[in-house]
């Protein structure tokens, strides 16, 4: 794709597209192709951003298995709110103060798409920038050469071993998002998983101590939480459910503070407008409740179901195929743990056989009572559904807010939260 680079002048990271208009961004994943665009006008990452003057931004980065999402629309929520000018960019897209202009795309999209991002905020008259950053990103340096004013760390789980093979290689790339001299947040509660650089660090916590405490919270009827910055208190509410979402809460609040020089007590007021994410914990319906979520590895199940295991429990899932295979039994056991009932169904098979990838999410589940195995995903929700009792919940996890399934390289048009409302009858 070309990107316009100054009147008349585009850019691009594509040695295809060149030509006597258009400059070549010469970057970490296309370097090696840069024998094809000698004698073209070229540029790199930094003298771009040099050129466009993106340093004017300040660049928040979220990474790590589960909370992403979450953690960067809280963020950007609460900076909005408080009168910035902020675009946000991640795995549903890209917004800038409050309008949606992209639709989903990788959770980090290549450094000339994000620089362009960049630019569009800046030309608005943001002063920031929330971005997830995938550990894909990091280990292909996606992210060469954007100076981050602050970079968070969420947590690390068991998530893409297909790419990074192992898990110590898979912590071993987060890591590295944070051996630099840049402000950084960690979860405190997960520090001992990943190697930081701990000058200029701050953390965030419900257990260990941290800079940023959780004191006291309730789950009651949504969250309510008390932090405790160094001596400075405040509390804050929100709609969210489940204890994962302290956490992404926690490390919003925290990061807004650290970027700003808004009180604590000014950050917590606006935490309550935050209404949630598409497709993360996304109520269908209250009688019966239904909801949808995104959760596809061994640890956001179980943490997506420990936020309701005081409810009896259905849960529709599966795995993805051509990914990860060891991951699949541990999220069996994983669903298993909970639910009462467990509708083990398709979720994105590609070129995989969906019976075997059944079997594998399976095979540690012998003589459990209430599985049940339905290959075909909308026959499985609709079974969940018309099978559920007054007092339980169903959760349908594993797409969230994706539109498709894909099925021998044909994404054909599904989506979970339309299906489970025409189940429904709503």
């Amino acid at each position: 794709m070309i990107y316009p680079l100054k009147e008349g002048i585009g850019i691009t990271e594509d040695t295809r597209k060149i030509d006597t208009n258009t400059y070549f961004l010469k970057t970490a994943q296309n370097s090696k192709y840069f024998n094809s665009a000698i004698g073209t006008k070229i540029l790199t990452p930094k003298k771009l951003i040099e050129f466009w003057k993106l340093n004017d931004l300040k660049v928040i980065g979220i990474t790590g298995t589960n909370g992403k999402t979450t953690t960067a629309a809280i963020i950007y929520s609460i900076l909005t709110d408080l009168g910035y000018g902020c675009g946000l960019q991640g795995t549903r897209g890209f917004f800038l103060n409050d309008k949606r202009l992209e639709d989903k795309s990788l959770t980090t999209p290549s450094i000339l798409q994000t620089l362009h991002n960049m630019k569009l905020a800046k030309d608005k008259g943001a002063q920031f920038f929330v971005m997830e950053v995938s550990s894909h990103a990091i280990a292909q340096n996606r992210i060469e050469d954007i100076n981050f004013a602050l970079k968070i760390f969420t947590n690390v789980t068991q998530d893409h071993l297909d790419y990074h093979k192992s898990v110590a290689e898979y912590r071993k790339v987060k890591s590295q998002f944070f051996l630099d001299e840049s402000l950084k947040l960690i979860n405190k509660d997960e520090a001992k998983k990943i190697v930081f650089n701990q000058n200029k660090a701050y953390t965030y916590s419900l257990d260990e101590p941290s800079t940023f405490k959780i004191e006291a919270f309730s789950l009651s009827g949504g969250i309510k939480a008390a932090i405790n910055h160094l001596g400075e208190m405040a509390t804050f509410e929100s709609n969210l459910v489940g204890l994962f979402n302290v956490y992404n809460l926690a490390a919003a609040v925290s990061a807004v503070k650290l970027v700003t020089k808004n009180t604590l007590e000014e950050i917590c007021n606006e935490v309550i407008n935050f209404g949630g994410v598409s497709g993360r914990m996304e109520v269908i319906s209250h009688e019966p409740t239904v909801i949808v979520d995104f959760a596809h590895t061994p640890d956001g199940i179980l943490k997506v179901l420990e936020s309701i295991k005081d409810k009896d429990i259905a849960v529709v899932f599966g795995a993805g195929g051509d990914r990860d295979k060891d991951k699949r039994p541990k999220m069996g056991l994983a669903a298993a743990k909970y639910a009462k009932k467990l509708y083990i169904t398709s979720d994105n098979p590609r070129s995989e056989n969906p019976d075997a990838i059944i079997a594998d999410i399976i095979a540690p589940l012998k003589g459990k009572e209430g599985i049940k195995i339905i290959i075909d995903r909308k026959e499985a929700i609709f079974k969940a559904v018309s099978e559920l009792k007054p007092k339980e919940v169903l959760l349908i996890l594993g797409k969230g807010d994706e539109t498709y399934i894909e099925i021998n390289s044909k994404k054909i048009p599904f989506d979970d939260r339309k299906v489970a409302k025409e189940a429904l009858g709503i």
